[in-house]
């Protein structure tokens, strides 16, 4: 049951060492250049999808099981989901570096067919399983994001080929990038947060209004702004959508508060506690966004300030918190995997034994530190500062990694 899983989360590890390797090897000269060429295109979904999107799939495939108590629809069309997604994203990305544009589009479809497949297995698994709560609403809604991020995709590439009507393209990537990020992954983590914050503080009986909160608000936002941008909606329709963003984190931060409030255990460990520390923080950065804005509105879209919101959100909240996430999630799934059939016998070592949660939480002090400085950097828009804090950044990430990832030697 944990082979499928272990394919995704080893698979995603494995792009992140790429991401950061390949950023390290270049002196991060991508983030010095247009986003939007190919460089930018490559690292973006390196990035987006073959790490975060990947980890995430993997952690979908193994957490349903948890929170359903039932195994997933089909196991096989699991691995042809991998197999389309992975050859997909594969030929995507060589043809980002080639710029062959025929590649580009045949091995998009073939990372699209991948996340269809996705869909319909953890669609036809929820709707069998007939178990409707924030959790699982929150699961499939994010689902349903990912294949409209791919449906945009798509039509972006049909409309760069045909050529037609400029400005419609870059309204799809508009929303592409907002269903991508706010609906995928933010509809992901919140409701995924729901269940893990608990299991793992052991908290009980706590109140759980403020689930439905964020799920309707974020869902709201979610919507709301892909309609806008797909409408090309200016300055307004986009500081609302935000601000909806906004609200729905003050319901998800205070709820996670409350999770706390009714803990059992004081230390759920320090991964999980710098996971909230995230999600405090991000909810400072959307606010302070949304005052200056009020005041300089034409920065909201300037490349410059997309750029720093795009690292905090993806950076600092997305990406940080799966690394957080993977402090609990690696070990436990391995030792379930390799000891627990031998859980109790003499020599049989503890979940806690494969990973030391002291390092864990260096690993996570010193990454916050790097990705703080790196929007420093990006803030007072330093090129040689930005290297060099992008620079740190990916070493000590590396590093954690490898940290992670000795837990599989245990």
């Amino acid at each position: 049951m944990f082979r499928l899983p272990f394919l995704f989360i080893i698979t995603g590890m494995i792009s992140f060492l790429l991401f950061h390797g390949a950023s390290i090897f270049a002196l991060f000269d991508w983030l010095q250049q247009d986003l939007r060429g190919p460089s930018g295109w490559f690292y973006t979904h390196v990035f987006v999808l073959g790490w975060a999107t990947m980890l995430a799939m993997g952690a979908v495939y193994q957490l349903i099981n948890v929170i359903l108590q039932s195994t997933i629809y089909s196991k096989r069309l699991g691995y042809a989901h991998y197999a389309c997604f992975t050859v997909g994203l594969s030929g995507l990305l060589y043809g980002f570096v080639t710029m062959k544009t025929m590649y580009i589009a045949a091995f998009a479809t073939f990372a699209f067919i991948g996340i269809l497949l996705f869909a319909v297995n953890i669609g036809v698994t929820l709707w069998r399983a007939n178990k409707w709560d924030a959790i699982t609403i929150s699961a499939a809604c994010a689902v349903l994001y990912l294949v409209l991020t791919g449906l945009m995709g798509m039509w972006m590439g049909v409309n760069f080929y045909t050529g037609n009507r400029a400005q419609l393209h870059e309204h799809l990537l508009r929303a592409h990038i907002w269903l991508g990020t706010i609906g995928w992954f933010g509809m992901l983590i919140t409701g995924f947060s729901y269940k893990m914050l608990p299991m793992f503080y052991l908290a009980h009986h706590y109140p759980t209004k403020l689930q439905w909160a964020t799920l309707i608000t974020w869902n709201s936002a979610v919507m709301f702004g892909a309609i806008s941008f797909l409408l090309g909606g200016g300055f307004w329709l986009t500081w609302l959508a935000l601000l909806l963003v906004m609200i729905a984190l003050i319901f998800y931060t205070i709820h996670l508060l409350r999770i706390k409030k009714y803990r059992i255990k004081l230390n759920p460990g320090y991964g999980i506690l710098w996971s909230v520390y995230a999600a405090q923080f991000l909810l400072l950065f959307v606010g302070g966004m949304l005052l200056f804005t009020l005041v300089f509105p034409a920065q909201l879209l300037h490349p410059q300030f997309v750029l720093l919101a795009g690292w905090v959100y993806l950076g600092g909240w997305v990406s940080f918190t799966i690394l957080c996430y993977m402090s609990k999630i690696i070990p436990f799934l391995w030792w379930t995997h390799k000891y627990g059939k031998l859980a109790g016998r003499p020599g049989t070592p503890l979940m806690a034994d494969l990973l030391d949660d002291k390092k864990v939480r260096m690993g996570v002090i010193v990454i916050a530190l790097c990705l703080f400085v790196l929007f420093t950097a990006i803030v007072i828009d330093s090129k040689s500062f930005i290297a060099m804090a992008a620079l740190i950044l990916s070493i000590s990430s590396v590093l954690y990694m490898i940290l992670i990832g000795r837990v599989f030697r245990q």
